[in-house]
């Protein structure tokens, strides 16, 4: 990994590159997203501080576990002054997304059950298939294609 000297204080996009992984085109979507800043030199280049490499690092574990980015800006959004976030930040920002993660689990895991059903009826059926309509709570209740209010 390439080594940044410790007099350097802002680091170039391509540096900010090297060092974290991310390609230079992900860093210019995560700064339109907000999820990291930059200064312009009058040169107009970014300029990006030592610190945005453990922005960034959140932002990829982040989504590496399936978190979206607008959850993940919100997170970032809650840090007095676009702080860094610290190992106790990410242990409770964690914590608030376990429910969201559980539920798609959930989610996923119901899908891969059903899946062999599906595959074996192939009718599709909107009255009993688990894949085209899971959790049918109207169906039980209603006939027909209408719903109303």
């Amino acid at each position: 990994m390439p080594q940044i000297h410790e007099n350097v204080h802002e680091l170039t996009v391509g540096q900010l590159s090297a060092r974290s992984g991310a390609a230079v085109s992900a860093l210019h979507f995560y700064e339109t997203k907000g999820l990291i800043s930059s200064r312009r030199t009058p040169g107009n280049q970014r300029r990006y501080t030592r610190e945005t490499l453990r922005r960034v690092a959140f932002v990829r574990a982040a989504q590496r576990v399936g978190i979206p980015l607008a959850s993940i800006r919100e997170a970032l959004a809650q840090l007095p002054e676009e702080r860094t976030p610290t190992p106790q930040d990410w242990a409770r920002l964690s914590e608030n997304w376990r429910e969201e993660l559980d539920q798609r689990i959930k989610a996923l895991t119901r899908l891969r059950d059903h899946l062999s059903d599906c595959i074996g009826c192939g009718c599709l059926s909107l009255k009993n298939c688990a894949l085209s309509n899971p959790d049918d709570a109207f169906g039980e209740n209603l006939t027909g294609s209408r719903l109303s209010s």
